[in-house]
C-alpha cells in the first residue's frame, strides 16, 4: 500500500485541534498546564505539526487570550469559537468551517490529550484512502485496548454531518449512527488519558515521566 507521503499530491489532508474547553471542573485552563518543557497544548500541537497534514486548525474560546500569549501556534490557523460553552460540537463546526475547500480528510486531536502519536494519526488517514472516495470508509477511529478512543478521522463527505452536529458527545452519536461507514485501526495499549480533574493531570504527568 502506498505511503501517505506518496499519496499526499491526490489527498490533501487536515488536522482540528480543539482546544476551546472552559475547564469547569478543573477550575483553570488545562491547556496550559504545565507539561514536559511547556503546557499541554504545546505537546498537542507538537504532535499536530508531525502529523504532515496540509492544515492545522486550532480551535480556541475558553482562555483564549491566555492560550495565544502562552502557547506557540506557529503553523496553525487559530479559530476562534464565540460558542464553546455549547460543547464540543460548537468547535468542531467552527474548525471545518476554516478548512480549504479542497480537504479530503480531517482528523481530529483533542488538546488535552497528549498522549497520542503523530504515527497514529497517519495511519488512520491512510486507512481512510484505502477505499474509494465514495464508496470507501467514511470515518476512521482507534481501536485501543479498552475501547474506542480519539483521534478520529474524517473523509470531505463526512463534513456536513460533522459540521451540523450539537453538544458535547455528539459525535460518538455520529459514529453510531454511520456505524456501516467506520472502519477501525488497532491500537495498543488504553485509550490516552485526557485531562477533565486534578486526577487526570496527576496521571497523565505520571506518564510522562514514566516514559522518559
Amino acid at each position: 500500500m502506498p505511503s501517505l507521503s506518496e499519496r499526499a499530491p491526490a489527498h490533501r489532508t487536515a488536522g482540528l485541534v480543539l482546544a476551546a474547553g472552559v475547564s469547569r471542573r478543573l477550575g483553570r485552563p488545562k491547556q496550559l498546564l504545565p507539561y514536559g518543557d511547556g503546557v499541554l497544548l504545546d505537546a498537542v500541537l507538537a504532535t499536530a505539526r508531525d502529523c504532515g497534514f496540509d492544515q492545522t486548525v486550532l480551535a480556541l474560546g475558553g482562555a483564549a487570550g491566555e492560550v495565544q500569549r502562552a502557547v506557540d501556534t506557529t503553523g496553525c490557523e487559530v479559530v476562534l469559537n464565540p460558542d464553546f460553552g455549547g460543547g464540543c460540537s460548537s468547535s468542531i463546526a467552527a474548525g471545518i468551517a476554516a478548512l480549504r475547500p479542497d480537504t479530503d480528510a480531517v482528523v481530529l486531536l483533542l488538546g488535552d490529550q497528549p498522549g497520542v502519536r503523530a504515527a497514529t494519526a497517519r495511519a488512520l488517514l491512510e486507512l481512510l484512502f484505502t477505499g474509494a472516495p465514495d464508496t470507501g470508509p467514511g470515518i476512521a477511529v482507534c481501536r485501543y485496548d479498552d475501547g474506542i478512543g480519539h483521534p478520529l478521522a474524517f473523509t470531505r463527505r463526512m463534513l456536513p454531518e460533522l459540521a451540523a452536529l450539537h453538544g458535547d458527545k455528539a459525535v460518538w452519536k455520529l459514529l453510531e449512527r454511520r456505524a456501516g461507514d467506520v472502519v477501525e485501526l488497532p491500537v495498543p495499549g488504553p485509550v490516552p488519558l485526557d485531562v477533565d480533574t486534578e486526577e487526570d493531570y496527576r496521571r497523565v504527568l505520571a506518564g510522562l515521566e514514566g516514559a522518559l
